[in-house]
C-alpha cells in the first residue's frame, strides 16, 4: 500500500503486474490474492500484466505514472521462461542479465515517475534449496541494480518507511 500511495495522486497509474496470470482453476490462492490488490486500485488505473518491463516503464504518455509490483515476480516469471531453477547458471544467466540491464536502462532513461516493489532478501536464512538460494542471490542483484537508477529508496518493515 505505500508503494500505490506514492502514485495516487496521478491522474494516470499504470499498474505492472509481471507475475503470473491469475487462474482459480489452477491456484485459488493467487487468484483470491490478485483479486484483492485489483478491488483496491482506483478504478482509473490501467493494469498491464507483463513481464517486459522495458517497454512498460518506456512506453506511454510521460504524465502517467507507473507502478510495477513486483521484482520479485517479475524475477520468477524470467527464471521460468529460461528454464533456469534446474539448469546450470552459466547456460540462461547472462540472457538474464541482459533483460536487468534492458529494464533498468529504461529506467535511467525515462522521465515517467516509476515506482518499483521488490522483497528484501538477504536478511533471513540462507535457504536450504538451490532454487531458493538461486532467487535470494539473483534479487539482491536485481535490487541493486533498479536502486542505483532511483532517486529514492524506501524501506517498508512492518508497515514503517525508512528512507535509504
Amino acid at each position: 500500500m505505500t508503494a500505490e500511495s506514492l502514485v495516487v495522486a496521478h491522474e494516470q497509474v499504470v499498474y505492472v503486474a509481471p507475475g503470473p496470470p491469475a487462474d482459480p482453476d489452477d491456484d485459488p490462492e493467487w487468484a483470491h490474492r490478485v483479486a484483492l490488490h485489483q478491488e483496491r486500485r482506483p478504478s482509473h488505473w490501467t493494469t498491464l500484466e507483463t513481464t517486459d518491463l522495458e517497454s512498460a516503464i518506456e512506453d506511454g504518455d510521460d504524465g502517467t505514472a507507473v507502478l510495477v509490483d513486483c521484482l520479485g515476480t517479475w524475477l520468477t516469471a524470467q527464471l521460468d521462461e529460461l528454464d533456469a531453477w534446474d539448469a546450470i547458471r552459466e547456460d540462461w544467466e547472462p540472457v538474464l542479465m541482459e533483460r536487468v540491464d534492458a529494464a533498468a536502462s529504461a529506467l535511467a532513461r525515462t522521465s515517467r515517475t516509476v515506482v518499483l516493489v521488490t522483497n528484501e532478501v538477504g536478511m533471513g536464512v540462507v535457504p536450504e534449496h538451490r532454487s531458493g538460494r538461486v532467487f535470494r542471490d539473483l534479487l539482491g542483484v536485481v535490487n541493486q541494480r533498479f536502486s542505483a537508477e532511483c532517486d529514492q529508496v524506501l524501506l517498508v518493515v512492518a508497515g514503517r518507511v525508512l528512507t535509504l
